[in-house]
């Protein structure tokens, strides 16, 4: 394994300012750190196209989350855009294909030892290693395994998901991380994102990293190899909550 100081980013969705202010915070060293953002680079944020250039400029990894596959999806004509989607300036930029090749490669699990990213859960029957099961994943085809990793929230001890998430749903659904005992072989930390409402998560093998920038909130890194939470403030909210 590399002796990298490992960072790993909460979702940043485009609020490319606190970013750029976190790894100062971090004091990031591209020679001698990793960066993996957890998910959700881009959109809702005043700069996704910002983003998108600072993160491939620092050969960060990470993996894909539901706003990424969003943007995927809008740039080749299989979605359209939403009125609240703010990356029509990735659409529109002279580098969006290099940008969105780059960002296309990211996986949607990536494992180590002794940690697992994901961007909001692993479904408790998956085999292990996760990374290796949704290795075949396409971002821009439709699969039950890709749209679970990047939105489940609650499900039950079999992986059904509820039709929504508000109201809160009532048992036998709770929170997918319940459930991750009964996978018997996976015993790394899983680092995650997508689920601002709950905020900072620091439990025995969990490390829920979104905190809610774009709502307001901050930004929030966890370095690795000194088990430390570093996290800024947001400038200010971009987006109503709803």
């Amino acid at each position: 394994m590399s002796d990298k100081r490992r960072i790993f980013i909460g979702d940043i969705q485009g609020c490319r300012e606190e970013l750029e202010q976190l790894l100062e915070a971090v004091s990031f060293d591209p020679a001698a750190d990793e960066l993996h953002p957890a998910g959700d680079l881009v959109n809702r944020g005043p700069d996704s196209l910002g983003t998108l250039r600072l993160l491939k400029s620092l050969d960060a990894g990470g993996v894909l989350g539901n706003h990424d596959l969003h943007l995927l999806a809008a740039n080749a004509g299989k979605r359209e855009p939403a009125k609240r989607d703010t990356f029509t300036d990735v659409l529109n930029a002279d580098d969006r294909d290099e940008l969105l090749t780059w960002l296309a490669a990211r996986p949607f699990a990536r494992g180590w030892r002794d940690i697992l990213c994901v961007h909001a859960g692993i479904h408790p029957s998956w085999p292990d290693p996760t990374e290796r099961h949704l290795s075949d994943l396409d971002p821009l085809e439709p699969d039950e395994r890709a749209e679970f990793v990047t939105h489940v929230r609650y499900c039950m001890k079999d992986g059904r998901r509820p039709e929504s998430n508000t109201p809160t749903p009532e048992p036998p659904f709770q929170p997918w991380y319940v459930f991750t005992p009964l996978r018997e072989r996976e015993e790394r930390i899983i680092v995650f994102g997508h689920w601002s409402a709950r905020g900072l998560i620091e439990r025995p093998k969990l490390r829920g990293l979104d905190t809610g920038c774009v709502w307001g909130g901050a930004l929030t890194a966890w370095i690795a190899e000194e088990d430390r939470i570093v996290s800024v403030a947001a400038r200010r909210a971009y987006q109503e909550i709803r």
